[in-house]
């Protein structure tokens, strides 16, 4: 017996030396990845910095067109810099992350932000769970949900988060679940929800881009993110995620 096992790591000892250098090799192609995305920013930033601010002394038509239009480049340079940026996270292996201490210290935070409307924010989860990804990133997807809920919500915002049903050896998920109890939203004007730029409503703070951030994420890593009917009365947004 004791032979066998010995026999056993031996012959798994060169596939475990592979298995080591090309995680090696893997992080070495993410981190050049992510120098090279740092570079691409600093070229094409700067001369977008320089237009706009040559345009800022011209009050005529001409000026008012080169800033739109460098301040529509320099939003969409950024969000590509940013999705290229996650790409090459996603890709790492080896990468996870605790659920429950990201969940936890958002609900805290917006129980603060959202005081003076008294907008009550609970927090369900099975414990442990790990997003097989970057904190950065479970952070950004989390935290725009949070907040879009938040700011349309009439008094509760519900969080939950459990393991997603295992179906043919597929690979584990975790749900994430964020209820409100606000207006909801039409089916004709949910997939217009998740479009880069496109706020329904000019009256709520933002940029447009918080929904569509989290489309990009979830799909980086794999996984899928749909608005649907809450049982709250507002609109759910459901998040799915590989686990580890």
């Amino acid at each position: 017996m004791f032979q066998r096992r010995g026999q056993l790591a031996v012959e798994v000892a060169p596939l475990a030396g592979e298995l080591n250098q090309l995680l090696d090799m893997n992080r070495e192609i993410v981190s050049r990845a992510r120098a090279q995305v740092g570079n691409l920013a600093h070229a094409l930033k700067t001369p977008l910095s320089v237009l706009l601010n040559e345009a800022g002394g011209d009050s005529g038509p001409l000026g008012e067109k080169i800033r739109e239009q460098s301040a529509i480049m320099r939003d969409q340079l950024q969000h590509y810099l940013d999705r290229a940026r996650a790409a090459a996270r996603a890709a790492a292996i080896g990468n996870f992350t605790e659920v429950e201490p990201v969940l936890a210290a958002f609900t805290r935070t917006f129980e603060k932000i959202y005081r003076d409307r008294d907008i009550r924010f609970s927090l369900e989860i099975e414990t442990p769970l790990r997003f097989r990804g970057e904190k950065q990133d479970l952070e950004e997807m989390v935290g725009n949900l949070i907040d879009n809920a938040g700011k349309w919500a009439a008094s509760e915002v519900r969080i939950r988060v459990h393991a997603a049903p295992q179906f043919d050896h597929a690979p584990n998920q975790i749900d994430l679940i964020v209820d409100d109890d606000g207006p909801g939203l039409p089916d004709e004007k949910r997939i217009e929800a998740t479009k880069r730029g496109r706020r329904l409503d000019e009256t709520k703070p933002g940029s447009g881009l918080g929904l569509s951030i989290v489309v990009d994420l979830a799909g980086l890593y794999g996984g899928s993110f749909v608005l649907e009917d809450s049982p709250l009365g507002g609109l759910r947004a459901r998040l799915t995620l590989p686990a580890l």
